[in-house]
């Protein structure tokens, strides 16, 4: 199985996000969800992983899941903060006997309930990379933040915090955003600071505004106030989809056309959504 990278370099990829459910009304949640969009045939699927490692467990069980029931290329989160090296590297290890090539190495945020973490034996992404690195043979990528990590102290240190984690990785990829100059500014800092990386952009078709906004938000991003009014003034769930699906399509192409990679595409563990934003894409075959 050809890795992300080499997946990049054999044209545009189209990807999707899954999160571990908390309670079993999700679990059922994301099962449906998988049987609707693997079908898709994306690139690659990613799975996230908790703040503080909360979910450490169920991130192996939907990694493993997805990799026996639809042979599909999966992109584990891994993140450092609060673990030990003998921790991560048994989790190297469980990834690598599930055929997994690829890993999203994390700094990782700190429980939202307030729990302090143990020290652990990792102060940075870029650490966990190099262990990484030392261990195994996977591709890694970073995270990359096009509006800026919400606790940089400038735009310009950030941009150089960055560029550094991103020329250690092979590849990076975003949060979501909603305006493509963000990425076109991002990657012209990125290039003048020698960052060669390719950078997969983030796009999620909003159904949720509310939640889409806190999520930003907390990210340190920014929501298109004529965009949430549109959505907030649909008059039916079905209306207020083709609202986020469209705006979804048209940053798509405006960011695939700018010279992005491919995209990631947010299902927040939904499918009718990412079904219509495929079609909208032409990424449906249809016979």
């Amino acid at each position: 199985m050809p890795t992300i990278p080499a997946l990049l370099q054999a044209g545009p990829t189209y990807s999707l996000e899954f999160y571990p459910p908390r309670n079993e009304k999700g679990d059922r949640q994301l099962a449906r969800t998988l049987d609707h969009l693997m079908p898709l045939e994306p690139s690659f699927v990613s799975v996230t992983y908790g703040a503080g490692g909360t979910s450490r467990e169920r991130t192996e069980e939907i990694v493993h899941d997805i990799r026996s029931r639809f042979g599909a290329q999966v992109l584990p989160h891994l993140t450092c903060i609060g673990h030990t090296k003998a921790e991560i590297e048994a989790l190297l290890r469980t990834y690598e006997a599930d055929g997994v090539t690829d890993l999203l190495a994390l700094h990782g945020d700190p429980p939202a309930d307030g729990r302090v973490l143990p020290e652990g034996d990792f102060r940075y992404a870029v650490e966990l990379v190099e262990f990484v690195r030392e261990l195994t043979e996977f591709s890694i990528g970073v995270a990359a933040h096009t509006e800026g990590h919400p606790l940089a102290t400038s735009r310009e240190a950030d941009r150089d915090h960055q560029a550094a984690k991103l020329k250690v990785a092979d590849f990076a990829m975003c949060q979501f955003f909603f305006e493509a100059r963000h990425y076109i500014d991002f990657m012209e800092d990125m290039a003048a600071r020698g960052v060669t990386t390719p950078v997969i952009p983030g796009v999620i078709p909003v159904t949720n505004p509310a939640q889409t906004r806190r999520m930003v938000e907390m990210a340190g991003g920014t929501f298109p106030t004529e965009l949430g009014a549109r959505l907030e003034g649909a008059e039916t769930p079905a209306e207020g989809r083709a609202i986020g699906v469209e705006h979804a399509a048209n940053l798509a192409r405006e960011l695939l056309d700018a010279g992005a990679p491919g995209i990631h595409f947010y299902p927040m563990n939904r499918w009718m959504a990412t079904t219509d934003l495929y079609d909208a894409l032409g990424l449906v075959e249809t016979v």
